[in-house]
């Protein structure tokens, strides 16, 4: 499974880097996380809601990531090591773009993953519910978050 997201950040990078990688802010500005733990040795624990029927159901999800933080590459890289994606390789690349009134940060956040590591349908179950309904759910309300905490100027 291969999902990948992008939008375009009309925000100083330095702003839009903190947005991203300050998970621990997360929650006040992406309604949809409902917990953020930054643990020892670089973990973090995470829990957002996947909503559905336009936010009537939500679904609660949780995962547990190794996150590296690489300002100068401007990537951020999760690895989760518990929860249903463990295994899931995640990285953000964030990249200043376009100049005068265009000039904003192309941000892209791309998930990878087997699946989990359920027989025969393990794979199926990431390619076709987990990985287009959950993952990119939540992923794209992340980055439209971080999108309108920057562009509005609530962000560190």
């Amino acid at each position: 499974m291969r999902t990948v997201d992008r939008i375009r950040v009309h925000a100083p990078f330095d702003k839009v880097f903190a947005a991203a990688s300050v998970v621990a802010r997360w929650p006040t500005i992406l309604p949809h996380y409902r917990w953020v733990h930054v643990l020892e040795d670089g973990l973090v624990e995470m829990a957002a809601w996947r909503p559905f029927g336009g936010g009537l159901l939500k679904y609660p999800t949780w995962w547990v990531s190794q996150m590296t933080i690489d300002r100068p590459a401007g990537e951020i890289r999760y690895r989760h090591v518990r929860g249903i994606t463990r295994g899931m390789q995640v990285v953000w690349r964030l990249v200043e773009v376009g100049g005068g009134s265009e000039k904003g940060v192309e941000v892209e956040i791309v998930h990878t993953w087997q699946g989990p590591s359920w027989p025969l349908i393990g794979p199926l179950a990431a390619s076709v519910v987990i990985g287009p309904v959950f993952i990119r759910g939540i992923a794209s309300r992340t980055l439209a978050g971080i999108k309108r905490a920057t562009e509005a100027g609530e962000t560190p």
